[in-house]
């Protein structure tokens, strides 16, 4: 005749803090489950490994995240793009970027001791007064001040 062990089972989850259908009996140790009766003793036997924790299964997020990546793609091409491209991409965010970029490329010139300080100066002041179109056009800026320089 099986012996009922719901008691134990729920102290056993009290003690863990874990669900009732968590909580995973050793069939062969039973009747030492069954003389725990404190919560030490149900301790003691998850230690021994008689009392065993199954593991948390959560939801798989694997297909919704194909889903979003789908999502996302959607509606990138020529054709699909609805508003000017100063909607979809704010002239601001635009701005800050390629500042940011260029100010990079000034200073790693700087730390190359490829420009002056005066000279680096006059280039961020240009980059930041939106002078400076993009990369191309600072590197042919700096190219000019070495010519200048070496005359």
């Amino acid at each position: 005749m099986p012996i009922n062990l719901k008691s134990k089972k729920r102290l056993a989850s009290r003690v863990t803090g874990v669900g009732i259908h968590r909580i995973k009996f050793d069939t062969d140790h039973l009747d030492d489950i069954a003389d725990a009766i404190t919560r030490e003793n149900i301790r003691s036997l998850i230690t021994a490994n008689t009392i065993q924790i199954k593991s948390f299964t959560g939801t798989s997020r694997g297909r919704a995240q194909t889903k979003l990546d789908q999502r996302k793609k959607r509606g990138t091409k020529q054709g699909s793009k609805q508003g000017t491209k100063g909607a979809r991409v704010g002239k601001k965010t635009v701005y800050v970027a390629k500042v940011r970029a260029l100010r990079r490329l000034l200073k790693i010139a700087k730390d190359r001791k490829d420009l002056t300080n005066p000279e680096f100066w006059t280039l961020y002041k240009k980059v930041g007064g939106n002078t400076v179109r993009n990369k191309a056009h600072l590197r042919t800026l700096m190219d000019e001040i070495k010519t200048k320089r070496t005359d």
